[in-house]
């Protein structure tokens, strides 16, 4: 019997295991990953048994994914797995120390990977290249390097670096740029009314050989005035692809998050239309994941060789690390 074609969507899981239903789900319509949140990470021995269950009714290739910034955005958290600074402070470093603080942002972005590739985790939600504007919402804040554009490109090309060392896939987020947002993405939907955006758009056009990059749920006047950057084919294809020059994997935000209207299928169609590779649904209800995953189409073959680039980058710049030593390295910077 011929394998179901791989649906252009990564989607959550409900709980500490794998649901038959959710099994059952997956091997009919088979998604192109799963991402995992807190619900889902007990210990490793767990995390470990899930991830390999998921393995199990996954299409080959496909990725499980989580957010690991560091900070307050970590899935994995003590006393299982290390406790790692948030982007601000490395960017901190950075100001007192260039070497210093790039060597950092490798080193946590290394530590981080290292511990989720052995516990079944291959993509990792980092680092975040938006930056950390004054009067912006805090939904950013202490997660972005800080608001120099430079500093904050270079900071976050050493992290991903040190992520595709340990061999995991990182996400860049969130294109073309979420930082002066002046409300919360996750319940509503912000809009930026600048007109010169450039410096924004900096840390992107920095790094545009990252394998994957998420976008934000904004509105940028200046760019297209009806729809947030998720849904629009003029801020996917003239700024990301276009001025920012990706050529990666190019997956949406949560679309659960209150930024956005209309039914799960609906945002996951409008977002793939508008020019996504990958929808990104993540509550992890079965009715919406069904929803989603009956309703998308297969994944293109433009985004299948993107993933493919990407799992053949993460496998390329693979290194042989001790995070022993790599940890011990870290806290002699102060970190």
């Amino acid at each position: 019997m011929d394998s179901p074609p791989t649906r252009a969507a990564i989607v959550g899981i409900a709980g500490l295991s794998l649901a038959p239903a959710e099994a059952a789900l997956f091997r009919a319509h088979s998604p192109a990953g799963v991402i995992l949140f807190r619900r889902n990470v007990k210990d490793p021995a767990q995390l470990r048994a899930l991830t390999t269950a998921l393995r199990r009714v996954l299409p080959a290739g496909a990725v499980i994914m989580v957010d690991q910034e560091g900070g307050r955005v970590a899935r994995l958290r003590p006393p299982h797995w290390q406790s790692h600074p948030p982007a601000a402070a490395i960017g901190a470093l950075f100001e007192k120390d260039r070497a210093a603080g790039l060597r950092a942002a490798f080193l946590t972005g290394a530590l981080i990977g290292a511990e989720c590739l052995d516990v079944g985790l291959d993509t990792v939600c980092a680092p975040v290249l938006d930056r950390r504007l004054p009067g912006a919402s805090d939904v950013i804040g202490d997660r972005a390097y800080g608001e120099t554009p430079l500093p904050t490109a270079q900071l976050a090309r050493a992290a991903a670096a040190g992520l595709l060392a340990a061999g995991v896939q990182p996400v860049g987020k969130h294109a073309p740029g979420h930082g002066r947002a002046r409300v919360d993405s996750h319940l509503a939907l912000p809009e930026v009314d600048a007109n010169d955006l450039d410096a924004d758009i900096l840390p992107f056009a920095g790094n545009p050989d990252l394998p994957w990059l998420m976008t934000a749920h904004i509105v940028y006047r200046a760019w297209d005035a009806a729809r947030p950057a998720t849904l629009s084919p003029t801020v996917i294809s003239t700024i990301i692809r276009g001025r920012i020059g990706f050529r990666g994997v190019l997956v949406s935000d949560d679309l659960a998050m209150h930024a956005l209207t209309g039914t799960p299928a609906a945002r996951a169609t409008a977002c793939l239309a508008a020019g996504c590779d990958l929808a990104l649904y993540c509550p992890g209800d079965l009715p919406g994941t069904e929803a989603v995953l009956t309703t998308v189409p297969p994944v293109t073959p433009e985004a299948a060789a993107r993933l493919a680039a990407a799992r053949s980058l993460a496998r390329r710049r693979r290194l042989a690390l001790d995070p022993t030593r790599l940890l011990a390295e870290r806290d002699r910077l102060g970190l």
